[in-house]
């Protein structure tokens, strides 16, 4: 399919594959480097059920390791939308975008985060901020951004910290000054992934931060491990994906690094 969608390509076509994310790039993932993102060519790549929330298809089928494997392959853009909203539009971007990108999407009904003028003005390197916050942000991707919102409105409730929420859909290329820009504004970061913590998301903001503005952060998402099978509410309680352990990231980083 991969390298049927690279001829078509070729051939001038806008060329859109989609299927599981375990199997493009989980087992073609030379075909979308040599055949697509070497020459630079207009292909697509829509992997769908992507996450520990796959749930009782197991570990075999729980791709976790997809962001870190795309965003390290030079010329491939990763992007991640969080919603029916989100999603629509940037697949409306990428029609009219030339290049290879890869687009992640999970397999639950999740709720929408987006109002349409929101997902109106996304780009390519972009990113959406839903909350301003002085005393923390985090930073999410994916199914995860509704799980940062309601650890927001919890921390904001239970504790009065203001919280910021910022949704960095775009992985590749990043939103360099947002992120530098929430690091300056609150002093601390959480980032919140439904992805491996290697490599993914929170690598990519430890990598910019550490360069241009190091900030006292934490890393949410699977913790360098392999799922299970089982339904996907639970797993994602047991391996830590739910807005209660964001919001305990926050108020441990904040209890840690306090002055």
């Amino acid at each position: 399919m991969v390298s049927v969608a690279a001829g078509l390509a070729m051939a001038g076509k806008i060329a859109f594959a989609s299927t599981y994310a375990v199997f493009a790039p989980g087992k073609c993932v030379d075909q979308m480097r040599n055949a697509i993102a070497y020459p630079e060519i207009d292909v697509k790549l829509v992997a769908s059920h992507a996450g520990i929330s796959v749930g009782p298809d197991g570990a075999s089928h729980q791709e976790l390791e997809d962001i870190a494997t795309m965003r390290a392959i030079p010329h491939m853009k990763v992007l991640v939308p969080s919603d029916s909203l989100s999603t629509t539009r940037i697949i409306e971007i990428l029609a009219h975008t030339s290049g290879p990108f890869y687009v992640r999407i999970a397999r639950p009904s999740i709720p929408v985060v987006y109002s349409p003028a929101e997902a109106q003005e996304m780009a390519v390197g972009g990113s959406t901020k839903f909350l301003e916050g002085v005393d923390a942000t985090i930073i999410a991707c994916g199914l995860m951004v509704y799980e940062a919102l309601v650890a927001a409105k919890k921390l904001s409730k239970e504790n009065g910290l203001s919280v910021g929420v910022l949704d960095a859909y775009s992985i590749k290329p990043i939103d360099t000054q947002a992120i530098i820009r929430a690091s300056r504004q609150s002093g601390y970061i959480v980032t919140a992934e439904e992805h491996n913590i290697m490599g993914g998301l929170g690598g990519a903001v430890a990598e910019i931060l550490s360069e241009s503005n190091p900030t006292p952060m934490r890393r949410v998402g699977t913790m360098d491990t392999f799922g299970e099978s089982g339904e996907d509410k639970d797993l994602m309680v047991k391996y830590g994906l739910t807005a209660n352990n964001i919001a305990n990231k926050v108020l441990e980083l904040r209890a840690s690094f306090r002055k």
